[in-house]
């Protein structure tokens, strides 16, 4: 099947790009001039250049997909505003679905975030009816795509073929900016993490995350969200897993939270005076930090037959691919 992939230099794009390849469908990919397009150099990729707010390429790029998988996102804690958050992950999805909505693909997958998902007190893994709201939501990232899913919701009740994925914290291989998830890998083999927070992240393998996407749009039940998740760990437990994979020594030195507060104020005004500083903890990483993301991906497993990959294996699969393209040692 013809398909066509908004996000495809990303991270997960570029998993959810391999995917469709290896199932043997024809990939037509959006790309931004002047985008790292490193995640398709040398697949058999159509490119078409423009971007989310660019209607006539959206068109150009959908005309004739059976399958359409909006995946760009703006995903950063430093150097953006709300306008560019707006833009890209509001206004640019509401962008993608009105042009899907004209060019009428048989499915539209919209990739979303547990950042839009809510979580629970008690630090019991949430699913995806655990209530949220935006008044819940940390930064302008998480503000940004809670009110982009409600758009995507609204069109699939209008009768537009969405389904919508909520993938947690992918790793593993072509992280190339990489993530904020990444960069705690990238800073733990390059001997950069003295310590650690009390917190909790939810890991997935980043392929597992772009066959949760296929199966989506294979199986999924228009309207429905489904959380591609793997296994709950505290960031103690990554950070052994990471030296088990890793033959580095583990941290042991836990950090009250009002100490990775007052640091994160500090490391951000030292950026302000230094552009090309970028702040290690922000205090929206650290309030969000004070949040077990822990989350269920029981839905996704049972209804589509999501992987679930060991975190130790997708952890693995990082640290090998980071040291063997030059990002530690």
């Amino acid at each position: 099947m013809r398909t066509f992939v908004t996000g495809g230099t990303g991270f997960i794009g570029g998993a959810v790009v391999r995917r469709l390849l290896e199932a043997e469908h024809e990939v037509r990919a959006l790309v931004r001039p002047g985008a790292d397009t490193r995640q398709l150099d040398g697949l058999r990729v159509e490119r078409v250049e423009g971007d989310l707010l660019d209607f006539e390429s959206l068109r150009r790029g959908m005309a004739g997909c059976g399958w359409v998988f909006h995946v760009a996102a703006l995903y950063s804690f430093w150097g953006h505003t709300w306008n560019d958050f707006y833009q890209a992950n509001l206004k640019g999805t509401r962008q993608v679905l009105e042009v899907a909505r004209l060019e009428g693909p048989e499915r539209i997958v919209y990739t979303s975030s547990i950042s839009a998902l809510g979580v629970r007190k008690d630090r019991s893994p949430a699913n995806e009816d655990t209530p949220s709201t935006l008044a819940d939501r940390i930064g302008p990232y998480q503000r940004s795509k809670f009110r982009a899913e409600e758009v995507a919701r609204g069109f699939a009740r209008q009768g537009l073929p969405v389904v919508i994925v909520n993938p947690s914290s992918p790793v593993g291989i072509g992280d190339h900016k990489p993530t904020p998830t990444g960069q705690i890998i990238v800073d733990f083999l390059n001997g950069r993490i003295f310590g650690y927070v009390d917190t909790g992240l939810n890991i997935i393998d980043v392929e597992d995350v772009a066959a949760g996407h296929l199966l989506a749009a294979e199986q999924g039940q228009v309207g429905q969200r489904y959380i591609l998740g793997g296994e709950n760990l505290t960031l103690k437990q990554i950070l052994d897993l990471l030296a088990e994979v890793s033959g580095r020594p583990r941290v042991r030195l836990r950090i009250p939270h009002w100490v990775a507060q007052c640091w994160a104020y500090i490391d951000v005004a030292m950026a302000r005076m230094n552009p090309h500083r970028i702040p290690a903890a922000t205090p929206d990483k650290v309030r969000l930090a004070g949040r077990y993301e822990f989350f269920d991906p029981g839905k996704a497993v049972r209804e589509l037959g999501l992987p679930q990959t060991p975190a130790r294996v997708a952890l693995g699969k990082a640290v090998g691919w980071y040291r063997a393209h030059g990002y530690a040692p």
